[in-house]
């Protein structure tokens, strides 16, 4: 089990870019994929990319593609950031991150493949 804590969120503006960070407490633990998630007024809970923690593979949310990358922190071990750029309106939401312990060869889109969760950080963008 690793504890999870996002920074970064706050109020900015259409246009303007950010960026998220996700820390695991436990450097020692090994933990393979590592995720956003982003809960929004309009489209509720959904996936926003993940991370292969050990090959650097990543994959997006369709809609995600071209404007936000998932990286990881080569300095420090098991943290990663997503960079939202420009941002729009429809990205305000309440931003999660995850992870995933067990390899099971393939990191995945889905919710219930993650073990442990962050609590969260929001982003507000205005018009």
């Amino acid at each position: 089990q690793v504890r999870l804590a996002e920074s970064g969120g706050g109020l900015v503006q259409a246009g303007d870019s950010l960026m998220l960070s996700c820390a695991a407490a436990e450097r020692s633990v090994n933990i393979y994929c590592m995720a956003w998630w982003r809960h929004t007024p309009v489209s509720g809970r959904e996936f926003v990319a993940f991370i292969n923690m050990i090959t650097g593979n990543t994959y997006y949310q369709r809609s995600a593609k071209g404007r936000i990358t998932i990286s990881r922190d080569s300095a420090k071990k098991n943290t990663v950031s997503l960079h939202v750029n420009p941002l729009t309106p429809e990205d305000t939401g309440f931003y999660y991150c995850a992870a995933r312990l067990q390899w099971t060869g393939a990191c995945q889109p889905r919710d219930d493949y993650y073990d442990d969760w962050g609590q969260g950080t929001q982003v507000t963008v205005s018009s």
